[in-house]
């Protein structure tokens, strides 16, 4: 079907920035829910439809053919953008008819009706791919017409100040999605530090040895620790924050839009940020920079991975890409985060043309990159190359996942009888150690985490809210085996992944304690508030059931889960309008909530803050250091006052 013409006023779509632009590659990008607004009169609340308040009903009655286009609910239509959404990523067009596109529904137990279940209920273990009974909340008809169809592109909204604001209706966003082909992204603005002690207004400025570790977190998955808990992170005497520094959004080069700046790391002493073909190390206190990592072109994507001693990984491109010439991701590296330095760049190629890679990651002294051609790996200390595609493969490794183990998602078969490989395999040598096979047609699989070893899929094509999750899949590392499968309908649950190109690129939850917690979709809040607020729950991996476990936003805040520490999950709660953020510590056991930091209430600083949205934004937390990141700068603020930035850092005394 041809695509209505964009709307006046929208830059055109500047073709190859990140993946390649061909209609087999193209990336639907993921819908996004808008950022709160300022309370509502009791008259325009009741012209939207609410959940429950307090929390989605558990014992809400199912609802048929969920995973069947919807008909339009009732609700005020959503606002429309005031200015560009700083911090979005570049949205891409709707692919052409062909990728991926829907088939006939495909035969097996897709389809089947689901086991009894509450709230996202799994079907419980061995019952995988048996006829199942009715579930609540309208469990997916899997097996539905569009089975295996990538998600549409959709508009990202303009943030605004404070938390709330309910997600599109998903034939909204599908609307939104044909006319919208660039994210409303901002460039430009002024650097503020705090670093000299006589800014009054400082509050209102807005190698490896096989060992890795979470990005600004501790040693192990998902930054585990040691000890009885393993929390490192502690509630300071004060907890309220001030702005450390800021970096302004950089400019684009001439005749391009917009541009990646994907890539933001901590350590003990040093933040680092891409920029415009660089990736720079700031005083993590200061904001002063310590060193520069010059490239010839940008950065298209950051390992959220690092080893022992501080060295990542990042994919570039060879030069600035021009509207001639877009250029492709074809350069690997592997960067020393403490000194500065580029310890080695290599490339890969796939019979005799160069590889453009979509991901990188890092595990077990091993970089490894993936791409629609296959995937490479090669030694973290010396650069040596471990594998590359051969031509015979009839398979390819489209992404990779690190940490603990080095997991791939490995694609065998065509668009419409597609199977996905889920392989724990030696990160020296490629071999698989284990193998769990997707059923056929799940098109897409993000890894969440490799160990416990936890796969996300939007299988059908059922979440029908672009955020990529349908299902959690729990796999047993050592024997391949699922060990339980849990229902994650995109209606009442907020996280989401990038499962088409990132693969370990999710956001809104953590996986620890043998536990997948996770946030739920906002929804109104309770007493006199007119607010929207939301939760993380928690499921057990094993049996796939909900622990009861249930951490509050609070109204008019939305939560977030960012990484565990230690048993507990750290998690940032986006603020309403008129206050500022805050870190929040949850007790992995009793589910108590302790305020590590909140940040500044001024209005100047919250503007800054609202324009970091978790589902977009890099945040990273550690050691009283708040690190709140844009991954795109662009030229859209051009001849505007506002002023934007790539960085926004708080920390506590």
């Amino acid at each position: 079907m041809t695509q209505p013409p964009p709307p006046p006023n929208q830059p055109p779509q500047q073709p190859g920035f990140g993946p390649p632009q061909d209609p087999s590659q193209q990336q639907p990008a993921q819908s996004s829910q808008q950022p709160g607004q300022p309370p509502q009169s009791p008259q325009q609340q009741q012209q939207q439809p609410s959940a429950p308040a307090g929390g989605p009903d558990l014992n809400k009655a199912p609802e048929p053919g969920y995973g069947y286009p919807q008909a339009p609910q009732p609700s005020a239509p959503p606002a429309a953008p005031q200015g560009p959404g700083y911090g979005y990523p570049q949205q891409q067009q709707q692919p052409a008819a062909g990728y991926g596109y829907p088939g006939q529904a495909q035969p097996g137990p897709y389809g089947q009706p689901q086991q009894p279940g509450a709230y996202g209920q799994p079907q419980q273990p061995g019952a995988y791919g048996q006829p199942q009974q009715p579930g609540a909340y309208g469990q997916p008809g899997y097996g539905q017409p569009g089975y295996g169809y990538p998600q549409p592109a959709t508009m990202p909204m303009q943030p605004q100040p404070g938390g709330g604001g309910k997600k599109f209706n998903s034939q909204i966003a599908i609307i939104v999605s044909a006319v919208v082909a660039i994210a409303l992204i901002v460039g430009g603005g002024v650097w503020y530090a705090s670093s000299s002690g006589k800014d009054d207004d400082s509050k209102n400025t807005a190698g490896g040895d096989g060992k890795n570790k979470t990005n600004g977190g501790g040693g192990g998955e998902n930054g585990s620790g040691s000890g009885s808990s393993g929390a490192q992170e502690k509630a300071p005497a004060d907890t309220g924050s001030k702005v450390l520094f800021q970096v302004p959004a950089p400019k684009t080069p001439k005749d391009v839009t917009s541009i990646s700046t994907a890539g933001s790391w901590l350590t003990d002493t040093v933040y680092a940020k891409s920029g415009i073909a660089e990736v720079v190390g700031y005083d993590r206190a200061k904001g002063t920079k310590k060193w520069t990592i010059d490239l010839p072109g940008p950065v298209c994507e950051g390992s959220g991975r690092t080893t022992e001693d501080n060295k990542t990984a990042i994919i570039f491109k060879p030069d600035m890409p021009t509207k001639g010439d877009p250029q492709s991701c074809t350069q690997v590296a592997v960067i020393d985060l403490e000194t500065g330095k580029e310890v080695w760049t290599k490339t890969a190629q796939s019979g005799t043309m160069p590889i453009s890679f979509n991901n990188v990651t890092v595990s077990g002294g091993t970089v490894a990159a993936g791409s629609t051609s296959g995937g490479a790996a090669w030694d973290v200390a010396t650069g040596k190359q471990l594998w590359a595609p051969k031509t015979s493969d009839s398979c390819y490794d489209s992404g990779y996942a690190g940490g603990a183990k080095l997991v791939a998602v490995r694609k065998c078969g065509e668009y419409e009888a597609r199977q996905l490989h889920i392989q724990n395999i030696d990160p020296k040598t490629g071999k698989v150690i284990t193998e769990y096979k997707m059923d056929e047609g799940i098109e897409y699989a993000a890894v969440v985490s490799t160990d416990p070893l936890v796969v996300a899929a939007d299988v059908g094509d059922s979440a029908g809210d672009g955020s990529g999750i349908s299902d959690f899949f729990s796999v047993d590392n050592k024997t391949g085996k699922l060990r339980t499968r849990i229902s994650a309908p995109g209606e009442d649950f907020a996280a989401r992944c990038d499962a088409i190109y990132k693969i370990e690129k999710c956001s809104g939850l953590a996986v620890g304690n043998d536990r997948l917690y996770i946030a739920t979709e906002e929804h109104d809040g309770s007493g006199e508030s007119y607010g929207q607020t939301n939760e993380i729950v928690a499921f057990d991996l094993a049996t796939g059931k909900q622990t009861g476990q249930r951490a509050d936003a609070g109204d008019d805040y939305e939560i977030y889960p960012l990484r565990m520490d230690g048993n507990n999950v750290l998690a940032y709660k986006r603020p309403p309008y008129d206050k500022g953020g805050q870190i929040v510590s949850i007790d992995g056991g009793t589910f108590k909530q302790t305020t590590l930091m909140e940040n500044p209430a001024t209005e100047n600083v919250r503007d800054v803050e609202a324009r970091m949205s978790p589902d977009y934004a890099e945040i990273l937390f550690s050691k009283g250091g708040l690190y709140m990141s844009s991954v795109y700068a662009s030229d859209f603020s051009a001849g505007t006052d506002r002023k934007e930035y790539l960085v926004i850092a708080f920390g506590t005394s």
